[in-house]
């Protein structure tokens, strides 16, 4: 038996930037973290050849191609296992089409117990490269290149994405201190509105055609380096200010992204103490992260009674597998 624990993440500036319909003409750039909420896969031998999946239903086929699930279908053609499998999979928090890269993260983890089920180790590049692989070449998904880094590798990044594709992973160095800092300032709210990335996210690429929007997310990548500079030189005076002047920006870029009851809620945030904030995701629902002074917390959470508060911490250790005993 094979399991394997993968992070989510919080996207923080930049987000949108690792779409393809930018950065295939100029380099994009999300700044992001990933947090102790985990999805984990456990892969197991079966005993008849047959292939077993259990998620939110469960599969029983003969084959790989009749698995019906896409990620697992194209995951198992990708690693070369046809049969004799078990795969399931659970997730600390409601992840999917909550804005924390669920989809990715599954992936991520998917490949990386598959691969140990071969006695093969995997990098964090090739997890996160086959990840991409799957979900937006095999899968077709319109969606980024983010998520799928950031869960492979974990930690605080500057996560770059260039014109031929490849993409860079720059560590954020900063004193332990000061990530503790940002940790207990960072308040984040379950709206309990779930949404498909997709159709977002696809309206973003179409977006990303008009000069004014391609401006708009210009700016945005350069908030990203911005931020990493600033972090870098040990200072959060200007973190909540950046978050503030980014979700401005994305809630700029296509309709979809925001709404009257989002904007409600980020209002009230901000009128109740906190600095700035964002949807974490492509927009529309999921969770909602504020930056504020950690006293002004109880009041911010007050102003927003309805909504569920839910308290993250930053992971340090990306993909991992966490039992392995190889099948005889």
């Amino acid at each position: 038996m094979i399991v394997s624990k993968t992070p989510l993440r919080m996207s923080f500036v930049g987000g949108g930037s690792d779409l393809s319909a930018f950065y295939r003409e100029e380099v994009g750039a999300v700044l992001s973290t990933s947090i102790d909420k985990y999805i984990y896969v456990c892969v197991n031998k079966k005993f008849d050849g047959r292939i077993r999946v259990s998620y939110t239903r469960t599969e029983d086929v003969e084959l790989r191609q009749q698995v019906e699930h896409p990620l697992v279908r194209e995951a198992l053609g990708l690693v070369g296992i046809d049969g004799g499998i078990e795969i399931a999979s659970m997730a600390d928090i409601p992840s999917r089409g909550s804005g924390l890269g669920s989809s990715s993260t599954y992936t991520v983890g998917l490949l990386n117990a598959l691969y140990a089920y071969r006695n093969q180790f995997a990098s964090k590049e090739k997890l996160a490269q086959q990840a991409c692989e799957i979900e937006i070449g095999r899968c077709g998904e319109p969606i980024g290149k983010q998520d799928q880094y950031a869960a492979a590798y974990g930690g605080l990044n500057l996560i770059r994405f260039h014109p031929d594709d490849s993409v860079s992973v720059d560590p954020v160095i900063c004193k332990p201190e000061l990530l503790q800092e940002m940790e207990d300032s960072t308040l984040v709210f379950f709206t309990g509105r779930t949404r498909s990335a997709s159709a977002v996210l696809a309206n973003q690429s179409a977006a990303m055609q008009a000069t004014d929007r391609r401006m708009l997310m210009r700016r945005m990548v350069q908030l990203a380096f911005d931020m990493k500079e600033q972090l870098e030189s040990g200072t959060l005076d200007h973190f909540g200010d950046l978050l503030d002047e980014n979700w401005r920006l994305k809630a700029q870029l296509t309709a979809g992204i925001t709404d009257p009851q989002i904007d409600s809620w980020y209002s009230r945030g901000v009128e109740n103490g906190a600095i700035g904030g964002k949807l974490l995701g492509a927009g529309n629902g999921g969770f909602m992260m504020f930056y504020a002074p950690k006293e002004r917390h109880p009041k911010i959470v007050a102003a927003l009674s309805e909504l569920q508060p839910v308290k993250f911490r930053f992971d340090r250790a990306g993909a991992q597998i966490v039992f392995y005993q190889p099948p005889m």
